[in-house]
């Protein structure tokens, strides 16, 4: 999983440290500066503080610490930038990463003998955290306290694996010890039914279901109707999946939620389609908002881009990853578990 990226960051995190070795290097060599040959006018402003340039210069190799500059860094700042671009990374995230890994070098000093390679590590680990750290959503901690039943509706673009995405779900949800109903609400695709049907009897729950070609958001209120008539903690709504170009099903989806609006709204797509699911995410969630994410196919993307990419497009948080076929091949997304994949 990730590959592609684990490979990449671990050949820049050598770029760097490089770089900054030989920066280490050749401040070890610089004679102390003589303060008689520095102007009196000459000063570094740094965090407030005004000292001389030969203090400054002196006291940095007494304590045999030099500071990281700008231009130094500008190359492997480039492939960074380059890396993250080919790891199918969106140009915005990929940029607020270099931006973030910058702005904790530069200008930061550093001891000549210290490991280059673990300082340039936890600089791409900050920055990558920093980018997937969107609004938080923990879902395990949403279900159990929101008023019930709790309605949760999935879309997506066609065979991205949403109705598996909600048979997992579903599977989590009954081994968390609450109980779930489906509603069939993709009346569009031919044989939808009946795939929902096939994971509800499987996994032993109630299908909401009405005739091929019926309005899809009666069958959502339906399935609400149910669950609060029985008494039952969770809905699941698996709508037809669609284009955003398509006009007709984008207005069908936004009837859904006005009709029986959902506690969340989850968008589901492929992690290997990449910057593809990056933008499709993001004007899905500009049509209907979404509150959460789940990324199939991980345990495929050798790249490692939509996953850091899709949160960020739509501020909204990645909450599972989908790592198999099977029922419990679905794991919790957490920014700290990739980065460390990444690195590991």
């Amino acid at each position: 999983m990730f590959n592609n990226l684990k490979q990449k960051l671990s050949g820049l995190k050598d770029s760097f440290g490089t770089v900054l070795d030989k920066q280490a290097e050749e401040a070890s060599e610089v004679e102390v500066v003589k303060e008689s040959d520095i102007s009196p006018d000459v000063v570094e402003e740094k965090k407030g503080i005004s000292t001389s340039i030969g203090d400054k210069a002196k006291a940095l190799l007494m304590r045999r610490e030099f500071i990281i500059d700008e231009k130094s860094l500008e190359e492997p700042l480039w492939d960074l930038e380059v890396a993250l671009l080919e790891s199918d990374v969106a140009m915005p995230v990929a940029e607020e990463v270099v931006a973030s890994v910058k702005e904790e070098l530069v200008g930061s000093s550093f001891k000549i003998g210290e490991n280059k390679g673990k300082i340039v590590e936890q600089a791409l680990k900050n920055a990558l955290i920093r980018v997937l750290s969107v609004e938080e959503l923990d879902f395990d901690d949403f279900v159990k306290s929101a008023d019930k039943p709790v309605t949760m509706a999935f879309i997506g673009v066609n065979g991205t694996g949403k109705t598996t995405s909600i048979a997992k779900v579903t599977r989590r949800l009954l081994n968390n010890g609450h109980s779930v109903v489906i509603a069939a609400a993709d009346t569009f695709r031919a044989g939808a039914i009946d795939q929902i049907q096939h994971h509800a009897d499987k996994l032993g729950v109630k299908l909401i279901k009405h005739q091929e070609g019926s309005d899809p958001a009666a069958v959502v209120y339906d399935a609400v109707e149910y669950a609060k008539a029985r008494h039952l903690d969770v809905v699941l709504a698996d709508t037809a999946g669609r284009m955003h170009t398509n006009i007709n099903l984008m207005d069908q989806l936004k009837k859904i939620c006005r009709v029986a609006p959902p506690d969340l709204v989850i968008f589901v797509d492929e992690a290997i389609a990449g910057n593809d699911a990056v933008e499709r995410a993001a004007l899905f969630n500009d049509a209907v908002p979404v509150n959460g994410n789940i990324l199939t196919k991980a345990d495929a993307d050798s790249k490692g881009g939509a996953a850091i990419s899709v949160a960020h497009a739509t501020g909204k948080p990645i909450l599972f990853l989908g790592v198999g076929q099977e029922y419990d091949d679905m794991v919790k997304f957490d920014p700290q578990w990739l980065v460390d994949r990444l690195f590991e």
